[in-house]
């Protein structure tokens, strides 16, 4: 009997099911006696009870399990098992009328009225439940209290290039000196691109992680630059072509605080347009409590050489978009130092949050980043970058703001200059975070308890102009900037996928370079 078939005579009365279970076989005299011995009830009870909610029998199967070799437990039910809708193809969201809740009530013994009523005292079921509390209950979880994390290094960038990629190894290996009880407790995860995303410097140092220790048997070859010792005290761990795993293994680490008081920092880093492929398993580990941050790297169509199936466009406004997680993209080496620090700095405890970092491959000047030498003016930076953006150029009098983000600050930057030749001053506003942003707009229109300061900051009124985003990603991860000033704008973007070539051309393709930049920004205040 086929399992469709089966199904269907769940649905049956008794009367139907005599008539139809016995078939056309060699078998069905034989059948046909044996049902004529039960009565309506029981026939159709005794079709229905495949044993497969025996909980005993299950218990004794997982008891059985030999535990050097995979093992699989079938356990064959019907789904709605004892209710009106059982079997029913379509019962997947089907739900019981007031009156079938009310007959279950009388047939298990509980109360419609009062559906938390304890089963009577010194009863099996009051016994069972005393029994299974005191199974579950655990000592309640005493969290050892968060590091002290530094939020500068201290380090000041200069006019030598220098990618975000490389910027998070740095950062680490800076955070083992400086704080290294809080470097202690990070624990790096990807999948075989520890040393395509700059990892190698950081794995040198912390080891990877291996129950026991192994031997490296590269370890005297002085061409390996790097040093794969696998060791019980290893902080990082290489997973192989499996995202999902990774996102799966930084939600687990990153519940250790909820779980047994000991915050764990995990870093998981993969390549940009593969966020999408494990997004859906990231984002139950953070509805389930576990906090961690997700490094996207390499990241948009700057990754040029490599083609489409490299070149994300969507990520920046998954970002936004994902609950219980902060998202950056930031331009300079000292912008993924602070927000990196801002991200560790909110995980591990119970009002933490999980964060998602975009960072790039491409070389950029760091002078451009005219970081402030006072140390209260740099202060003011950093708290800017944190919160989602800063001022990188003021001009007098600005006939036009170009708000960027990430590797396209050159070309922003290339285009005010261009502009001011020709007599129009323009505004350079570097985004970090439109993830933060877009909730500081939330907040001043009383729709989301957040601080909105960085508005008035970075967009005071009374330097509202017409305004032109810019990022390598789709336009309305930044349209939004427009509203916080009711200002004409246009996005310029990446909507389609991307084409290989050199940078110059990729960028000149999608609109992003800097003659690009500077039509847009002429369109707008002609």
């Amino acid at each position: 009997m086929s399992n469709p078939e089966f199904q269907r005579l769940l649905r049956c009365d008794a009367d139907e099911v005599r008539r139809r279970l016995p078939g056309t076989g060699p078998d069905a005299a034989g059948i046909t006696k044996l049902i004529t011995r039960l009565d309506d009830e029981s026939l159709v009870r005794a079709l229905a009870n495949l044993g497969g909610h025996d909980l005993d029998g299950l218990d004794a199967a997982f008891g059985a399990i030999d535990n050097t070799r995979p093992t699989v437990i079938l356990a064959y039910t019907v789904k709605g098992y004892g209710l009106p809708m059982q079997g029913h193809p379509q019962n997947h969201s089907a739900l019981l009328t007031g009156n079938q809740i009310s007959q279950l009530a009388d047939r298990v013994g509980a109360d419609v009225d009062d559906p938390w009523r304890p089963p009577p005292a010194g009863s099996l079921a009051a016994e069972l439940c005393r029994e299974t509390a005191q199974r579950l209950r655990r000592e309640e979880v005493s969290l050892v209290p968060p590091q002290t994390l530094p939020l500068d290094l201290g380090r000041t960038p200069t006019s030598t290039k220098a990618t975000t990629q490389a910027a998070l190894g740095r950062t680490l290996l800076d955070l083992s000196r400086q704080a290294p009880d809080v470097a202690r407790r990070i624990v790096t995860v990807s999948p075989d691109v520890s040393s395509s995303t700059n990892l190698g410097g950081w794995v040198n140092k912390v080891g990877v992680w291996s129950a026991t220790e192994r031997t490296n048997w590269f370890a005297d070859d002085r061409e390996t630059i790097l040093h794969w010792r696998e060791k019980p005290s290893g902080q990082h761990i290489e997973l192989g072509i499996a995202e999902v795993n990774l996102v799966g293994l930084i939600g687990e680490l990153g519940a250790a605080w909820s779980r047994w008081g000991q915050p764990l920092l995990p870093i998981g880093v993969l390549y940009d347009p593969f966020v999408e492929r494990a997004l859906e398993p990231w984002s139950y580990g953070i509805y389930a409590g576990g906090q961690s941050i997700l490094v996207g790297t390499p990241s948009g169509v700057t990754l040029a050489p490599e083609g489409g199936a490299h070149q994300s466009i969507k990520t920046p406004s998954i970002g936004i978009e994902q609950p219980g997680c902060v998202t950056y993209e930031p331009a300079f080496v000292i912008d993924t130092e602070w927000t990196l620090l801002a991200s560790l700095g909110r995980l591990g405890k119970p009002d933490g949050t999980s964060a998602y970092l975009r960072l790039s491959t491409r070389p950029i000047d760091q002078g451009l980043a005219a970081v402030p030498v006072d140390p209260a003016a740099r202060e003011i930076r950093r708290r800017q970058v944190v919160a989602g953006a800063y001022a990188l150029r003021r001009a007098d009098d600005p006939a036009v703001t170009l708000a960027v983000m990430g590797a396209l600050v050159p070309e922003a930057l290339a285009a005010a200059d261009r502009l001011d030749q020709s007599g129009i001053r323009a505004d350079v506003i570097c985004i970090t975070s439109p993830d933060l942003l877009y909730r500081a707009v939330r907040a001043r229109q009383g729709q989301d308890p957040a601080d909105h300061w960085i508005l008035d900051e970075v967009f005071p009124a009374d330097r509202a102009t017409p305004l032109v985003t810019i990022l390598d990603g789709h336009p309305h991860s930044l349209a939004f900037l427009a509203t916080i000033n009711q200002v004409p704008t246009t996005a310029l973007r990446v909507t389609r996928f991307g084409q290989s070539g050199s940078l110059d051309e990729v960028y000149r393709y999608h609109h992003l370079d800097t003659e690009s930049i500077v039509g847009a920004a002429l369109d707008l205040v002609d």
